[in-house]
């Protein structure tokens, strides 16, 4: 009886996974040769991901790492232009707005995300081609690999919609070289092709026309382990000459960056970008000035608390500070002005950074007893 219902658990597996790749679904889920292949499918939305994607990949994700069948997973996006552009702000405001428990709900299940995807036993692939920001990092920079190409876009743009770098933000930016991962969080800086890889961000470099082949490639591999899959990576990687002359774009800024970024307060930095006054520090001052103050002074701190956690111990900071986002103003109001109105200016409110104060701040951080995230 039991190996008749383990057979059925096995085919109905198969017709639930073989109706999950209908091309309209939002994200589709197949097994091809020793690989599991997440493909997320809203093109239109640059594959920003919504709750009921989150809620199909997460459960089979763990079935894949439990599979003695399947020795690697891939993830990666539909229609050329994004991998992943973020999660679902707009539906996350609108729940926000109506009391909702979707802000609840969204973070938890992303967060849940980022830790499996964090701890997978099997080798991960994040093939990320085009946009890849927000909580598309979330569910590729925790990985084992990271293969970016020529048309990869990366940013944490958080701090300007109100937020604060998050999808386990707080573990990976501080760990970044220097101070760089400071400078990315908190100005929102983006990152383009072979910068990705140079930032420490993607671990792989491939031209963006061979991933097909790539892809086809790590199916095809017989049981392999992570090494065998890390030289097929290599092999593709060594042979990619697009920009490979070029510096890494904050290269003749890492000084500065060190020095600034190395600041224990936001006023701190402001003061020392004003004191430099050079054209890179005026540029980053800019930027800074159009961030919501509130979510700079909680970057700042959550980049500095998080640089001695455990993964584990970033998302719980961060699911608290997502739920302080959720109960303030400014996550609405940056919204509001970056991604429905867009007139570009928000009113942050305080509008200045010494108006928040570092009690305000302390009680973002402070733990939600039996609401707290729990993984």
């Amino acid at each position: 009886r039991l190996r008749t219902i383990n057979r059925l658990q096995v085919i109905l597996q198969h017709l639930k996974m073989s109706n999950q790749t209908d091309s309209t679904a939002e994200v589709l889920l197949e097994k091809r040769g020793g690989a599991g292949i997440i493909t997320l499918n809203r093109p239109k939305a640059l594959n920003a991901l919504n709750l009921p994607m989150i809620k199909q990949i997460y459960p089979q994700l763990k079935t894949w790492e439990q599979d003695p069948e399947t020795f690697l997973i891939i993830i990666k996006g539909t229609g050329g232009k994004a991998f992943c552009a973020g999660g679902d702000i707009r539906a996350i405001t609108e729940a926000g707005k109506a009391g909702d428990k979707l802000t609840q709900e969204f973070f938890q299940g992303e967060y849940r995300l980022n830790n499996a995807i964090g701890t997978c036993k099997k080798p991960y692939v994040a093939l990320i081609d085009g946009i890849t920001m927000g909580g598309g990092v979330g569910v590729s920079v925790h990985g084992h690999f990271r293969v970016a190409t020529e048309k990869t876009l990366f940013a944490m743009p958080e701090t300007a919609i109100g937020l604060f770098p998050d999808v386990g933000g707080g573990y990976f930016l501080p760990r970044l070289s220097g101070k760089v991962g400071y400078y990315l969080g908190l100005t929102g800086c983006r990152l383009k092709g072979r910068d990705v890889l140079k930032a420490g961000i993607a671990t792989h470099f491939v031209d963006s026309e061979k991933l097909p082949a790539l892809e086809k490639d790590l199916i095809a591999l017989k049981s392999p382990s992570k090494e065998n899959i890390a030289d097929l990576l290599n092999s593709y990687h060594k042979k990619c000459t697009v920009d490979q002359e070029k510096k890494f774009v904050l290269d003749e800024h890492m000084e500065k960056i060190n020095s600034i970024f190395s600041a224990n307060t936001m006023e701190e930095i402001v003061k020392k970008l004003k004191q430099d006054g050079s054209p890179f520090a005026i540029k980053q001052l800019e930027a800074i000035n159009k961030m919501s103050p509130t979510s700079l002074k909680l970057t700042l701190r959550q980049l500095r608390e998080g640089a001695s956690m455990s993964l584990q111990e970033v998302l719980r900071m961060e699911y608290r500070l997502s739920q302080a986002c959720m109960k303030g103003h400014d996550f609405y109001e940056g919204v509001r002005a970056v991604l429905i109105d867009k007139d570009q200016s928000p009113k942050w409110k305080p509008p200045a950074l010494e108006e928040v104060s570092d009690e305000f701040v302390d009680n973002c951080f402070k733990p939600l007893g039996n609401d707290d995230l729990k993984l």
